[in-house]
């Protein structure tokens, strides 16, 4: 074996009662290679042990190797976590996109948020968007082969002088090849187009639907989203924001296209994001316009969805309180913090509430992110120190916030209870004297979260908030 192989994937966890317990594998010990062959990636590694039949080499902590036989069904996994979930390193941005919104971050941060990833593999694993400039051809053929899907291409423009200036890389107009490449090896993409002012939209931005329009059915969806713009720019190419009308232009010029692909491919293909309508003071489209919601995290239809699912939820509690099957004599104050963009929508969610539970009081904070900038409107990118801040002026000046305080979980790092900036869910508990509740992005969580004492227990069960509030005030 060659060096590469010799250093092996080192072996974080073994599941139990899994092939790889059975085979006395064990956390510590290195995977050396599949089928004789090398293991590149996690990529390698799930397509090498698909088979019924394969032969693993490991490397135990005391220096032996084993070459395992193991039978076993198709797709079967062993039951390995490792050290390193992609099993390679990370790769890195090269571009430095004029829109980028880590080069628009303060001095001072974490070192991980500076880190600006563009790896296929996070595309196809976790939905990131790439722009294709550090692919060479080996990495394409590799998710032809494995039929890798989909993968999130960061578009920009079909403009190859254009995209070479808006990526300040002057190969990335040359690498919309790789888009030829994909539809013709039949794997599923979605687009991306980061749209600045006087830059890209316009005719380009016409240009760049008809000339993406032409991948269907395989590049399923387009997303077009504003460019967003921080306080921290000084050295950067200018940009604007738009106003409420060029907001609406760019929908009309979007709407205007959607019913043509729909009566030929069945999808609806280019979406403005979610910011162009509220910016434009417009009512978001129907579901069905949105193809199954393809680019939900890209913020294209996270709106409609949440109000659909609110409206559902009401009504199913509306009509249990009118059967006798809920009370409606809750008593609670809390405060519900949220950004700019989607505070009309929350403010109006309450009021809804607080008409079928006259005990609850809801008191919708928007939170202006002076943080990164007030031109930063959504709730994901709210720091803690706003949060405590301003919630501070607020009971100064006589509000009553009530004792317990509603974010969205997307203020918080994924998995942890710490905010963007570093302060913790502890520390704005302390500051304010109240507990915070983080609460998950559907519409019946956010109703669940009002009208019960424990939100964060057991509530993915369906009557959740039907149990909870039998359980404050007992059933009739």
């Amino acid at each position: 074996m060659n060096k590469k192989k010799n250093q092996g994937h080192l072996i974080k966890e073994v599941y139990p009662d899994s092939i790889a317990e059975e085979m006395e594998i064990e956390a510590g010990d290195l995977l050396l290679a599949v089928n004789n062959e090398e293991i590149e990636d996690v990529f390698d590694y799930r397509y090498l042990i698909k088979d019924e039949f394969i032969e693993v080499l490991i490397k135990k902590q005391g220096g032996e190797e084993w070459l395992l036989e193991i039978e076993k069904d198709y797709d079967d996994d062993l039951g390995i976590e490792f050290d390193n979930s992609l099993m390679s390193d990370y790769r890195s941005c090269s571009n430095k996109c004029m829109f980028c919104f880590i080069d628009q971050m303060p001095p001072g941060m974490r070192e991980t948020l500076y880190f600006k990833d563009d790896d296929s593999r996070l595309s196809f694993l976790q939905g990131n968007y790439i722009t294709l400039t550090n692919m060479k051809q080996k990495d394409v053929d590799r998710i032809i082969r494995l039929h890798l899907a989909p993968i999130n291409i960061s578009v920009q423009t079909t403009n190859p002088e254009l995209r070479s200036k808006m990526l300040h890389n002057r190969f990335a107009g040359d690498k919309l090849k790789y888009l030829d490449e994909l539809y013709a090896g039949r794997i599923e993409m979605n687009g991306q187009i980061v749209l600045c002012k006087n830059i890209n939209d316009g005719v380009e931005l016409e240009r760049s639907i008809e000339d993406l329009s032409k991948y269907l059915p395989f590049m399923r969806s387009v997303s077009v989203v504003p460019a967003g713009i921080t306080k921290y720019r000084e050295g950067l190419q200018p940009l604007e924001l738009y106003s409420r009308q060029e907001a609406g232009a760019i929908i009309d010029m979007i709407e205007s296209r959607q019913r043509g692909f729909y009566e030929k491919y069945g999808l609806h293909f280019i979406h403005a994001s979610d910011e162009w309508y509220i910016n434009a003071e417009r009512d978001f489209p129907e579901e069905e316009r949105y193809d199954g919601y393809i680019q939900l995290e890209n913020g294209v239809g996270m709106m409609r969805l949440f109000i659909d699912e609110f409206n559902e939820a009401l009504e199913k509690i509306k009509k249990d309180i009118k059967r006798k099957k809920l009370k409606n004599n809750v008593s609670r104050t809390l405060t519900m913090a949220t950004g700019k963009l989607t505070y009309p929508t929350l403010k109006s969610f309450a009021a809804r509430i607080m008409e079928v539970f006259p005990g609850i009081t809801i008191n919708v904070c928007c939170i202006r992110n002076i943080f990164f900038g007030e031109t930063i409107t959504v709730s994901g990118l709210i720091t803690g120190q706003d949060l405590i801040k301003q919630l501070q002026e607020r009971r100064h000046n006589g509000e009553d916030l009530g004792d317990v305080l509603h974010i969205p979980s997307n203020m918080l790092r994924t998995g942890e209870k710490v905010f963007l900036d570093d302060v913790t869910v502890s520390d704005v508990e302390k500051e304010l004297g109240m507990k915070v509740v983080a609460v998950e992005s559907s519409g019946k969580d956010f109703i669940d979260a009002v009208i019960c004492d424990d939100y964060s227990v057991d509530r993915n069960n369906e009557n959740f908030a039907y149990i909870q509030a039998y359980k404050q005030k007992g059933a009739e």
